[in-house]
């Protein structure tokens, strides 16, 4: 009797055991799984990606940009994500901005049209028009520059695109302003402004103002476009914003051009008296109605 009974709690010991030690290769897994899930997650996020390599292109850290932007290409491509390609593509198409790698900009305007044809999406040939556009803006090709805006402003305005609608407004200024157009250029300032305040009424929209130092130097307003620079550069540190290459280039060309046609003393005197100024006091002051 008693070596029954020992044998019964062997054995009643030995399933237990079995038991917990099953339980818990069981949930090993799913804690695992659970872990990895998370970091995937956390990693693998393909619109935080494209988001991330956008500020690092504004930052100048092109490598960064291209290496995030490649990923998420491979994801969009790997699982048949039209959005996250045409991002992609969209992205590494600034970073050819960059370099005016003009044979790069168009291997991928080319895939943009493509995504264009096979998703019947034309957002993806308006991106690539305003890439285009951006691009040889840059390089100084002002005619085929303002081509790729037009086609750019058409389609965005028949796909209800008022993003890159009300943008190219402010890009395609610069071509106005560039080729002496002034008074266009200045219509085109207005309304991107316009555009702007229908979007956000509150909003202290400091990026327009590159436009505008920029018509206020080539017409020869040099104090003008100074005060409007400096305004410019201090929304910018305050806002936190890092306007790109395209947007950038006439504003470092107005800032080099005043510092040669005035007087260190007249600097400072308007940088000292623009401290307080606003966006819409320098537009009540320099735009014409």
């Amino acid at each position: 009797m008693t070596k029954i009974l020992f044998f019964q709690i062997i054995l009643i010991a030995t399933i237990i055991t079995s038991c917990v030690a099953e339980q818990q290769q069981n949930a090993e897994p799913t804690a695992i799984s659970a872990i990895e899930t998370s970091s995937i997650k956390e990693i693998v996020n393909p619109r935080k990606m494209l988001n991330e390599a956008y500020q690092q292109f504004k930052e100048g850290n092109d490598d960064a940009s291209i290496m995030l932007a490649n990923k998420v290409l491979d994801i969009g491509r790997e699982t048949n994500n039209d959005t996250l390609i045409g991002g992609a593509l969209s992205s590494l198409c600034r970073n050819a901005q960059r370099t005016l790698d003009t044979v790069r900009l168009a291997e991928l305007s080319k895939e943009l049209e493509q995504l264009s044809i096979s998703s019947g999406d034309q957002k993806w040939l308006m991106k690539r028009a305003h890439m285009n556009a951006e691009m040889w803006r840059l390089i100084g090709n002002m005619e085929r520059a303002e081509a790729f805006y037009n086609e750019s402003m058409r389609i965005s305005s028949s796909i209800g695109a008022k993003g890159m609608f009300t943008i190219d407004h402010f890009n395609k200024s610069f071509v106005s302003t560039a080729t002496g157009d002034y008074a266009e250029a200045n219509r085109l300032i207005a309304k991107y402004y316009a555009l702007r305040k229908e979007a956000d009424s509150t909003s202290e929209d400091a990026y327009g103002l590159i436009a505008l130092a920029y018509l206020l130097e080539q017409k020869g307003n040099y104090k003008g476009a100074h005060e409007v620079a400096v305004v410019t550069r201090r929304l910018f540190e305050e806002q936190n914003l890092f306007p790109e290459p395209p947007d950038e280039k006439p504003l470092l060309m107005v800032e080099a051009k005043v510092v040669k046609i005035l007087t260190a003393e007249v600097l400072e005197k308007i940088s000292a008296a623009s401290m307080a100024q606003s966006v819409n006091g320098l537009l009540e002051k320099y735009l014409t109605k």
